[in-house]
């Protein structure tokens, strides 16, 4: 495994840094109070073509490999994490299954805008009754002509209020399900039939959003299948795989973060007349703070390698997802600790961090179904 940067990626992750602490950072209280992203701050990045990290150059994108977009969202990882999240459900499972399983017509069609952040994209799988059991889906798909009709609806879909192309998965044959029976699909927002439903208010990601989104005799072309008919269910596992690899890389970018507010404010705050960091208790959490990180970090990279190189990583990615996001949790929990009564106050980022933390170890598919997952796998390997 060679982690080496290039000298054009350190310029972008330093770029990156620069953009996250002078001009994403200052406005974090506002897109709290707001719920609300400034507009120059997604136009920013948009110039920076960090919605096009994954597309390839052809169509406007960077073409990043996996190794090197996680190198960049870990810089991101660092920021308001509802900003992270608007750009990393893009960038991941909002645009890899066109990029991966679209034909040549349907990528030139969403792939400039999507690149270009003119156009944000957005991932259904999640229904009321079919959350980390995604076997259970309700939302059919039948093809009348040359057109599928949608009917169902989705829920808990993040950027779905803002975005303008979704990748959706839905029952074509309810006798096959999740064997041969569900089909992924490129839809729009103004496609007949298609409507945003409740914006849920939730406990963090203020700026970031997550709603319904309805299907009322939604009119799909055929063109817009994504891949093979009837293999929506293996496409929705291959996308969410590869997420799980770059939210991990977020997730890393987050606690170096978070470590850094620790120890900054550990070196100024004094009791019993001298800074707390001289403290053992102080120092041992910092230390397991820091351990926890560069475990993420390790495994993060490993396993970016692996896409990089063709490997399968559906036992891997799932173990990037599980691990980092715990991680992350345990570094939060003792940010908090070390800021003493301050950490519970609004005026301390590493509140809002102890918040927003919490949703990475549900959101892209629960840690239990990562568990599942993953012993899944190994105990398939391990069959005599």
């Amino acid at each position: 495994m060679d982690f080496s940067i290039s000298d054009e990626i350190r310029d972008m992750k330093r770029t990156i840094r620069d953009f996250v602490d002078k001009e994403v950072e200052p406005c974090a209280q506002q897109i709290e109070e707001e719920d609300h992203i400034p507009r120059h701050l997604i136009d920013q990045a948009g110039e920076m073509g960090l919605f096009g990290m994954s597309i390839p150059e052809q169509y406007g994108g960077l073409g990043l490999n996996m190794v090197e977009k996680c190198l960049l969202l870990e810089e991101l990882g660092r920021a308001n994490m509802s900003f992270t999240t608007y750009i990393g459900a893009h960038t991941g499972i909002g645009t890899t299954g066109i990029v991966e399983l679209a034909n040549e017509e349907i990528k030139k069609k969403y792939l400039p805008g999507l690149a270009s952040g003119e156009k944000l994209g957005a991932f259904c799988l999640t229904e009321p009754d079919s959350g980390s059991d995604a076997t259970n889906m309700k939302t059919t798909a039948v093809l009348k002509g040359d057109k599928y009709i949608l009917n169902g609806m989705k829920h808990f879909i993040t950027n779905a209020p803002e975005a303008d192309v979704f990748t959706v998965i839905a029952v074509t044959d309810k006798e096959k399900g999740a064997r041969g029976g569900y089909t992924a699909f490129v839809v729009e927002k103004d496609f007949p039939g298609f409507s945003i439903g409740t914006v849920e208010k939730k406990m963090g990601l203020r700026g970031s959003h997550t709603s319904e989104v309805i299907f009322e005799d939604c009119e799909v072309p055929r063109e817009n299948v994504l891949g093979i008919e009837g293999k929506g269910y293996s496409s929705a596992l291959r996308i969410l795989s590869k997420g799980r690899v770059a939210l991990g890389a977020r997730c890393v970018g987050a606690c170096d973060k978070v470590i850094e507010l620790s120890a900054r404010y550990a070196q100024q705050r004094v009791q019993f007349g001298k800074p707390i960091a001289s403290f053992q208790a102080i120092q041992w959490m910092l230390a397991e703070m820091a351990t926890d990180t560069e475990a993420a970090r390790a495994l993060t990279y490993r396993v970016a390698w692996m896409v990089d190189q063709e490997m399968p990583v559906m036992k891997e990615g799932p173990m990037v997802k599980l691990f980092a996001s715990e991680a992350l949790g345990r570094v939060v929990d003792k940010a908090v600790q070390v800021h003493g009564g301050m950490g519970y106050m609004k005026e301390f980022p590493v509140e809002r961090f102890y918040r927003d933390a919490r949703l990475t170890r549900i959101y892209e598919g629960t840690n239990e179904i990562q568990r599942m997952v993953i012993s899944g796998r190994l105990l398939k390997e391990m069959e005599i």
